[in-house]
């Protein structure tokens, strides 16, 4: 943990975690503390989709991986479909290798007939999607990422790099290791990051514009997991971030 890398716009010191200590935060929440991955994925989502809906473009894309970090992609899909902002959602696989909050999320979208491509099956369609798009949401790899992105998932961030659109990336830009910033192969240089809980110490070294949304996490939770923790939110559901000098 570094404890003062970031600080809000008035100044507040923020703490940034490891991936380490951000998935010993998350096993306290849920097994300790009985918060539900689902509840933190609708706050990450619909958060999302508020700074997403800040800028005008209305053929945004979603690009969505399998674990946590894309479910809370689709969450935010959800909510631009509804405001007729969503231009498509592009998985890196097939949609019935989904499981848990993520397959719930993608299960409510299938219902409302957005167009969902499988850039694993389809990879030229699901790269037309995203270069005709006038926003990208990258939502594929979280801090969870070990390695290179390999496969499918190499395929879609060297295509959202390509992009003329800009990006908006979900806790932490595909590619980059959330401890170190380091980029053993490709990886997403956004516009802005909307970090989740607390900010990562990787993002220290991130381009782009940096903001950190509250999941709704007990103070209890940082205290069990060994976080030194102050609550930066104030009557705000996110807070913007700058490096600490």
């Amino acid at each position: 943990m570094d404890a003062a890398a970031f600080r809000t716009a008035h100044g507040e010191p923020v703490p940034a975690v490891t991936a380490a200590e951000m998935a010993e935060v998350d096993r306290v929440a849920v097994e300790e503390f009985g918060l539900g991955i689902i509840q933190m994925m609708e706050h990450a989502g619909r958060t999302l989709s508020r700074t997403a809906l800040e800028s005008d473009a209305n053929q945004m894309v979603v690009v969505a991986g399998g674990g946590g970090n894309g479910g809370g992609g689709l969450a935010c899909a959800r909510h631009l479909a509804a405001r007729d902002r969503l231009h498509s959602i592009v998985l890196d696989r097939s949609p019935d290798e989904y499981e848990g909050a993520p397959a719930t999320q993608l299960r409510l979208l299938e219902r409302m007939g957005v167009e969902i491509i499988d850039a694993d099956a389809a990879p030229e369609p699901a790269a037309t999607a995203i270069s005709d798009a006038d926003r990208i949401i990258d939502a594929l790899i979280g801090y969870g990422l070990t390695g290179a992105p390999r496969g499918t998932a190499g395929d879609l961030i060297t295509e959202m790099q390509s992009a003329a659109a800009p990006a908006l990336s979900l806790d932490v830009p595909s590619g980059v290791d959330a401890t170190t910033g380091e980029t053993a192969g490709v990886a997403v240089e956004p516009e802005q990051t909307l970090t989740l809980a607390l900010p990562k110490t990787g993002l220290t070294a991130t381009a782009g514009s940096l903001r950190c949304a509250d999941l709704g996490i007990l103070a209890g939770v940082y205290e069990a997991a060994d976080i030194d923790y102050d609550h930066p939110f104030g009557d705000q559901f996110c807070v913007d971030l700058t490096v600490t000098e």
